[in-house]
């Protein structure tokens, strides 16, 4: 059985809380870039200049540290979501919004973003991990739901399958992270400037 369980946390001064936070921060970029299952205790405390002894102060396994991470990823984009769409004024503007937050996410957190995508179907397998599937189910729901009340007010095309559009929509957005680099030529606000005119208007002249 997978330990994905967080170990408690020290009484302490802040910079123990400050190390823990760092650890987590190095481990998660180790994860997006290198791979989990490539990534060992011992190359992360390597990395950060202890012994592999001294990681298990703060976290009990390399499983616990990445549940924490995907974890607070997830469960902070789900509630962005959903306020975006309990609060908007009508479904292309939701789904405008939800855009929108998904390309300022990425620039934001585009470590958590690439670690999600590149590990999200192989926890799809590993027991502990449940809530990744459950949280990624969650927010596809939040978007068929805008995609849906979208055709029934008749300002979303009637022939296209929700499920499908989203997913259409949710893969061009996403894999954005493999390319995107803050500071560059472009910012989250051009690319979902980008993004928009071409979902809304197409591409034909």
């Amino acid at each position: 059985m997978t330990d994905t369980g967080v170990a408690p946390r020290r009484r302490g001064t802040a910079s123990g809380s400050s190390r823990r936070a760092e650890l987590l921060t190095l481990a998660g970029e180790m994860f997006a870039t290198k791979g989990f299952s490539q990534t060992t205790v011992r190359d992360i405390a390597d990395a950060a200049g202890i012994l592999s002894g001294s990681l298990y102060h703060h976290f009990r396994s390399k499983e616990a540290m990445l549940t924490e991470l995907l974890s607070g990823f997830l469960d902070g984009l789900n509630a962005r979501f959903t306020e975006i769409v309990e609060s908007g004024v009508d479904p292309q503007a939701d789904l405008d919004g939800l855009i929108a937050e998904s390309f300022r996410t990425i620039h934001n957190e585009r470590l958590a973003v690439a670690l999600y995508q590149n590990e999200a179907a192989f926890l799809a397998t590993v027991e502990g991990f449940e809530f990744v599937a459950e949280r990624s189910r969650d927010n596809e729901a939040l978007w068929i739901r805008v995609l849906e009340a979208g055709q029934a007010a008749g300002v979303f095309q009637a022939s296209l399958d929700p499920a499908l559009t989203y997913r259409f929509i949710r893969d061009g957005v996403w894999s954005t992270v493999s390319w995107y680099r803050p500071g560059g030529r472009h910012t989250p606000e051009t690319l979902s400037e980008q993004y928009l005119k071409l979902l809304h208007a197409g591409i034909l002249a």
